[in-house]
């Protein structure tokens, strides 16, 4: 294991829980700190408000110099997030950089519930439903938030 990324992760693991943002939470598995679980809970007063979204965060060898890989463990509806639970973020591919760190990349993903992209849909349905009808969205959303409550943690 590179020695650069482990340090970077603890560095990352330590900062998060000093000081973590608002809404976001995550630590590495046991015994793996190339691994992590996250949650994300979603913002208030949005139609995410309540929503409780579980994922894992894989890094590489290259961290920080290589994103991780970051993918929705929750079942989600939204434009930018493909079936799989694969996220469609450019600081996640072209836009990436070292100076992004967990907390960056867990408020990032929580802001793009908020602000989805309609222009590069990772979901074509949600994409469709969000420029046309935003009220179906919407509910489509808090059928998401609701069955989110639901899913076991393991």
């Amino acid at each position: 294991m590179s020695t650069t990324a482990r340090k970077r992760l603890m560095r990352d693991f330590k900062r998060l829980h000093i000081d973590p943002p608002q809404g976001v939470n995550g630590s590495p598995v046991p015994d793996n700190i190339m691994h992590w679980n996250a949650v994300i809970f979603g913002p208030e007063d949005t139609p995410w408000d309540g929503g409780t979204f579980r994922l894992t965060l894989e890094f590489q060898e290259e961290y920080p110099n290589k994103a991780p890989v970051v993918k929705f463990k929750s079942t989600m509806f939204h434009p930018n997030i493909y079936a799989d639970g694969g996220i469609c973020l450019d600081i996640l591919q072209n836009q990436w950089s070292p100076i992004y760190d967990v907390s960056a990349i867990l408020t990032s993903i929580q802001s793009l519930l908020c602000d989805p992209n309609p222009n590069s849909p990772a979901n074509s349905e949600a994409a469709r439903l969000y420029s046309e009808n935003r009220r179906e969205y919407n509910r489509r959303v808090k059928q998401i938030v609701e069955s989110s409550w639901l899913e076991p943690t393991d």
